[in-house]
């Protein structure tokens, strides 16, 4: 059975999961483009290159930024990254919609490695398969992301239009 997504007007979303997982495509299906901030689109502002990983550092600089910004101005914030270390990818997050007063949700990308390996492997970028099964390990569970202090948890496959 699947639900649509819904979402405060000025909610912060994260999407997690590894790489390949969907979670670009998703975006695209669910939000306006100035809603969805890419840490892959920030590489490229950085470093006219979104696949240069040396750049990550300075990516994130950006878009924790423009997320800043949006959330102190009550828009939604879509932030599209694997966001799979709690201590370093959502702690930020969860840091700054609370001091915005921004209600939180998060969408889990939960299908099987095989099916993500697929996917990656079909993209035109493609992360090497051990790092995208190393990604994977890494998913956090619904109990994990609500002690976390996330609002709301999603799986993506139970959601309308998920890919």
């Amino acid at each position: 059975m699947t639900t649509p997504l819904h979402l405060p007007a000025d909610a912060l979303c994260a999407l997690i999961g590894p790489p390949g997982s969907g979670k670009t495509t998703f975006a695209r299906q669910h939000f306006n483009p100035t809603q969805v901030l890419s840490s892959d689109f920030c590489r490229a502002l950085v470093a006219d290159d979104e696949n240069d990983q040396s750049a990550t550092s300075d990516a994130f600089e950006v878009l924790y930024s423009i997320a800043d910004k949006r959330l102190r101005r009550g828009l939604l914030t879509v932030i599209d990254a694997t966001n799979l270390r709690g201590d370093r990818d959502r702690t930020w997050f969860l840091n700054r919609a609370r001091h915005w007063q921004r209600p939180t949700a998060a969408v889990l990308f939960d299908a099987p490695l095989a099916t993500v390996q697929a996917q990656n492997a079909g993209r035109g970028r493609v992360v090497p398969p051990h790092v995208v099964a190393q990604f994977h390990a890494l998913l956090p569970t619904i109990d994990q992301m609500r002690d976390e202090g996330w609002d709301t948890v999603h799986l993506a496959s139970t959601l309308t239009g998920a890919p």
